[in-house]
């Protein structure tokens, strides 16, 4: 009976986002977009766009959602709204940070890439244009991944941080105190397979075209990369999200190393409590701009 019912709610939920859909106006990029889309089809093997394609798109849009938090520094403005004030970015942190992203991106995380082919062969994972799922859906399973992709990330996380392991793995991420966008996977190449383990079990279970592919990996570089900014901007159209973690919320784990192990959202440090010490924090914060006022 409560089966039926979520099925008819999901299946409500459905027509409407597709009614609503329909009386939007149409997208004027979407022909340019499968004009591209039929051109990378019709100029490159599947297994090109799978591994190259797919390192491309990484790699780009990484330093392109580094590159507003790099600038910051520059910007007397922006100081204002750095949470760890006192601990301004260096350029030989952050040389260094670079230099260990290479290394992760292109010996660990490459290898990892070159699956992707093989993957989509063998779940039989469509390429073309007339089976790219509508935006809706591709957004509602990126939002299956990010929860799915959190839950792994808040255990394993927290795991990481036992005292009898922290010291091997977790401790390298945590080298600097006051994180900056780079940073978020600068790690130790034990712990990008641990964490990034998360990533993959979504796109396993809910992958439905290659798309699906770039499109969660966009969603997570912008989410990884604004946790770690360091900055905390009043405008972020992110923290609209309900329950969405935000910079603050990690920005304070890297502070005390301790609580707040969750990725993008705080459910879980809610629910075990772990987030008791920052909720205490911001509340202490709070008083103190209040006085200052």
């Amino acid at each position: 009976m409560a089966t039926n019912e979520s099925i008819s709610i999901f299946s409500s939920a459905s027509l409407a986002v597709e009614y609503v859909d329909s009386l939007l106006p149409e997208n004027p990029l979407q022909e340019t977009f499968k004009n591209a889309w039929n051109y990378i089809l019709n100029n490159y093997t599947k297994f090109q766009i799978a591994t190259w394609g797919s390192l491309i798109v990484h790699e780009v849009l990484y330093f392109l959602f580094c590159l507003p938090g790099f600038l910051f520094q520059f910007i007397p403005y922006m100081k204002k709204y750095k949470i760890q004030k006192d601990k301004p970015e260096t350029w030989e942190n952050q040389w260094k940070c670079f230099k260990v992203l290479l290394f992760n991106h292109f010996c660990i995380q490459l290898p990892l890439i070159c699956g992707t082919y093989y993957f989509t062969e063998y779940f039989n994972i469509p390429y073309d244009w007339e089976r790219m799922p509508r935006w809706y859906l591709l957004l509602a399973r990126c939002f299956g991944c990010a929860v799915i992709e959190d839950t792994w990330h808040y255990f394993l996380h927290r795991l990481l941080h036992h005292k009898r392991i922290y010291k091997y793995i977790h401790k390298v991420h945590h080298e600097f105190q006051a994180p900056f966008g780079m940073e978020a996977e600068y790690a130790h190449p034990l712990e990008t397979l641990i964490l990034g383990t998360g990533f993959f079990i979504g796109i396993m279970l809910l992958c439905d075209h290659v798309i699906l592919l770039w499109a969660w990996v966009t969603i997570r570089l912008i989410e990884t990369i604004d946790v770690h900014s360091g900055y905390d901007i009043p405008l972020n159209p992110l923290n609209l999200i309900p329950f969405y973690a935000g910079s603050r919320h990690h920005d304070f784990h890297h502070m005390n190393f301790i609580g707040n192990y969750a990725s993008t959202f705080t459910w879980w440090d809610r629910i075990f409590g772990t987030d008791s010490q920052f909720i205490a924090y911001i509340e202490k914060m709070k008083k103190i701009e209040k006085k200052t006022e």
